[in-house]
């Protein structure tokens, strides 16, 4: 059995919404990551995924982003405690809202970095890095006015 997580590359065109996590935090605590969080049941239903994203962003950080996203890429880990997580990463359009730590308990730090920032930020575990990297190459696929 899986825990299903996802994640959003938020981008406003020139940078990417990233997060501290909360030491309170049970995985990764501290670490700088995509923001985003695990799908809740919710029955039959469509586009849980796509919804789950935009809510976790804009608990997280008040960022409010646009209906339209983009499949990255998917992975999967273990956490400390042994559980089973299938990640899901979606590029996704900055649309509104000032971007802050909204809960403290989830996210520390709220900052918008250049890709340059965090590919070459050591700091930066190479998961966040990976995901960013995938995210840059599909905007840059994305014919204008696609995405």
């Amino acid at each position: 059995m899986f825990i299903v997580n996802v994640e959003g590359a938020v981008t406003d065109g020139s940078r990417w919404l990233m997060i501290r996590r909360s030491e309170k935090e049970e995985h990764a605590p501290g670490m700088i990551a995509l923001p985003g969080g695990k799908t809740e049941v919710e029955g039959n239903t469509t586009d849980i995924l796509e919804r789950t994203v935009r809510r976790e962003i804009e608990e997280e950080t008040g960022v409010i982003v646009s209906d339209n996203m983009r499949y990255i890429h998917n992975t999967s880990f273990v956490t400390a405690a042994g559980i089973h997580v299938i990640n899901i990463v979606f590029l996704c359009r900055y649309e509104s809202g000032e971007a802050k730590v909204i809960d403290s308990y989830e996210a520390a730090e709220v900052m918008w970095m250049t890709t340059e920032d965090i590919l070459s930020d050591s700091a930066i575990e190479i998961w966040p890095k990976n995901s960013i990297h995938l995210a840059e190459r599909t905007l840059e696929s994305c014919k204008e006015g696609s995405f």
